[in-house]
């Protein structure tokens, strides 16, 4: 699909154009140089040429044909209409020549110091969907390709999306189809479709312009004229940047797996600034890995101290005999570095860092100075600032927090303290089971690409669920969210959705690029679950492992009432799910079981008055036949339907199926009085994910279930 392009070639006018830019002192090029750099890059630009005089505009003009536009041509002026530097609908010579005064009499009245290089004279383009394609360097995840509708559309609705460069012709299209106003392109009102191919593209070879050439730092193409037989762009700012990138520390996947092993699972562990007083971090920490289980070695270290709470103490890491894997330090912020020397002298892996008192408080050099030690010992560092982490398996509480000790299947991490207690107390209430509880707090060097590596590869998580205020290196992130879940659900809680640019954007589409919708692309782009808030991540974290995967996009609502049965299906298009349309048959063959005065199709209304049977019936039939791939129940509080008779005739059902081989996904919402917070633990224990009080929260379940089964190829 992509126009062939000759490497040899476009290295030399990289090259040429690159060195020229730099030794005028320019920031981005000219658009003479813009569309050389277009040409070789297979990218389409009208026709155009550099006019010195008016007469040179009214030739050049001639022998490309009426109308033609003009454009000023200066390294100082990169928003020309802003400068009166462009006039559009010139229809002959006369106009050419008058109009080339005028662009430069605006251009020295805009910026009389500017450098002038001329007029340029482009053929003038014709019809066509106006959009906008463009490339941003992100601090986080680097270089980025963008597309939206040009126009209002993208001005003020910023109906712009984003992917990681470079790009498939797969991605490009997915782009296409990505924005609010996608059914612009498709023809509206007698308008013709336009030529999604040579969109794609142009996305492609753009994506591949700003990956191999790391200097340019922004591009614009605004506005690409798109029409039924190809797109041109009428107009290319390419902005440059010549100051060398500094290389972030990005060890490769088996060298992450061996520390972080080590660190999850270690066989020793030593407490720097271990305590005898209660109220002590190092007390704290000491009482949890004692008390937690843990099996493993425990070595104190203390320079004062013998013994501590039963344990020898030692006066430092260093003399400790054998080996050791991680060293969890509670001590002050000022102490640190030393300590942390001598935990590099004695070859451990991870150090668990949770003093304050570095980057978050404006102590950068501070911390810097530990990543330094770090990196001169190949220690790799958990924190600063963090509350530690869990590890169930082996009964492992590093960590000052309350000792935790329900087992299962899911990780979380948080950037947050108080949200990693929000975890821990949601877990324990909600009897979740976790298999590890991370926090990560100034993220110096460990991460969450990290954590992802490890739990990709351990058998005791399922899930992977993460409350993050930023990315370090996003671009690390995405490559192994992106191969992670394939095979486990990985859920992002993103806090902070504003625009957080580090640097001004001298390009529109760098204007136009916001913090979150960078993040909201990416992470859908590396098939990622995102949770809006902190009760979505957890009850994501909780329900999704429990949830077989559908075999299918066909969802159906039964529910005892038809106000649950709205509002679950509002909830279902607010959630990306496919409310089945009932065939005929099937419909007939729901009425058998309900009143004449309840309703088939989808929602299936029983109505309130029914026995258990009812529901018994519907929801059998509706997990017997092929065609439905999820239930979703709406239960009301009734005398003849008590919540734990629901509950348990709902189970049994669902079990009865379940031992035939029929697993589908079922969630439930549950209307009533308190019984229902009983019969909604009930189901929840017995693989039914249910929820008192709340049409929305079953839903949203469900639906992230799907969008990880659809983003792991698994429908």
């Amino acid at each position: 699909m992509t126009a062939v392009i000759d490497k040899g070639n476009a290295k030399e006018v990289v090259s040429r154009l690159l060195a020229k830019a730099k030794s005028e002192g320019r920031d981005s090029l000219t658009a003479p140089e813009a569309k050389e750099l277009c040409d070789v890059y297979g990218i389409p630009v009208p026709q155009e040429g550099l006019a010195k005089t008016a007469d040179d505009a009214a030739r050049l003009a001639e022998g490309m044909g009426f109308p033609v536009v003009l454009k000023i041509v200066s390294p100082q002026i990169l928003h020309k209409t802003e400068a009166g530097g462009v006039l559009v609908g010139v229809k002959n010579a006369d106009e050419a020549r008058a109009g080339f005064q005028k662009i430069i009499d605006n251009a020295k009245a805009y910026d009389a110091k500017a450098d002038i290089h001329g007029i340029q004279v482009q053929q003038m383009l014709k019809g066509g969907q106006e959009v906008i394609i463009g490339a941003v360097t992100d601090p986080s995840f680097g270089k980025l390709v963008a597309f939206g509708l040009g126009g209002i559309l993208v001005e003020v609705l910023k109906d712009i999306t984003f992917r990681l460069a470079p790009i498939t012709r797969d991605d490009a299209l997915s782009m296409l189809d990505g924005i609010q106003a996608a059914e612009m392109l498709k023809g509206v009102r007698g308008s013709e479709p336009v030529d999604r191919e040579a969109l794609a593209t142009i996305l492609v070879n753009v994506s591949r312009l700003v990956d191999e050439v790391p200097e340019i730092v922004e591009l614009d193409l605004n506005p690409v004229f798109a029409r039924a037989d190809g797109a041109t762009a009428a107009d290319v700012r390419v902005v440059l940047d010549f100051e060398a990138k500094v290389q972030r520390y990005r060890p490769n996947e088996e060298q992450i797996l061996n520390k972080m092993n080590r660190i999850m699972k270690p066989g020793a562990v030593a407490v720097i600034g271990a305590s005898t007083e209660d109220g002590k971090i190092g007390n704290s920490v000491m009482k949890n890995l004692i008390n937690g289980g843990y099996k493993g070695d425990i070595y104190p270290v203390h320079p004062k101290l013998d013994e501590v709470l039963g344990y020898k103490a030692y006066k430092s890491v260093k003399d400790i005999p054998g080996n050791v894997d991680i060293a969890v330090f509670a001590i002050p912020a000022k102490f640190v570095a030393q300590a942390l020397t001598e935990v590099g002298e004695k070859g451990i892996a991870g150090a668990i860092l949770i003093p304050s008192g570095f980057a978050e408080t404006g102590n950068v050099e501070g911390q810097d100075e530990l990543v330094a030690i770090s990196r001169k010992y190949d220690i790799r560092l958990m924190g600063p600032n963090i509350y530690g982490f869990y590890y169930t398996p082996l009964n492992l509480c590093a960590t000052f927090c309350t000792p935790f000790d329900v087992k299962g299947k899911a990780a979380l991490s948080s950037q947050s303290g108080g949200i990693g207690m929000a975890i821990i107390g949601f877990s324990r209430s909600t009897k979740m089971g976790v298999s590890a509880i991370v926090g990560l707090g100034n993220k110096s060097d460990i991460d969450e690409d990290d954590l992802l590596t490890f739990f990709e590869h351990d058998d005791n998580t399922q899930i992977v669920a993460m409350h993050l205020e930023d990315l370090k290196d996003g671009r690390a992130f995405s490559e192994a969210a992106k191969r992670v879940s394939k095979k486990k659900p990985v859920v992002v809680l993103k806090a902070g959705r504003t625009s957080m640019g580090a640097r001004a954007a001298s390009s529109h589409t760098g204007a136009l690029a916001g913090n979150d919708k960078i993040y909201e692309d990416v992470l859908k782009q590396s098939g990622v679950i995102r949770a809006r808030s902190l009760q979505d991540l957890l009850q994501f974290a909780r329900g999704v492992p429990v949830l077989p995967t559908p075999k299918g996009e066909n969802v159906v609502i039964i529910t005892g009432a038809g106000g649950s049965g709205v509002l679950l299906s509002d909830a279902c298009v607010d959630n990306g799910l496919n409310l089945m349309t009932m065939p005929s048959d099937l419909d007939a063959a729901f009425r058998k079981f309900i009143p004449p005065f309840g309703a088939a199709g989808n929602p299936v209304d029983i109505t309130g008055g029914e026995p258990p049977t009812t529901y018994q019936n519907t929801v059998r039939l509706g997990l017997e036949d092929e065609r439905i791939h999820a239930l979703i129940l709406g239960y009301w509080h009734t005398i003849i339907t008590p919540p734990m008779v629901f509950a348990k005739v709902i189970t049994e059902v669902v079990q009865e199926m379940r031992d035939k081989g029929i697993d589908k996904p079922v969630v439930a919402s549950l209307a009533g009085d308190v019984q229902v917070e009983e019969a909604a633990d009930y189901l929840y224990q017995h693989g039914i994910v249910a929820y008192p009080y709340s049409t929305e929260t079953p839903v949203a379940v469900l639906g992230a279930k799907y969008k990880w089964a659809r983003a792991a190829g698994l429908l």
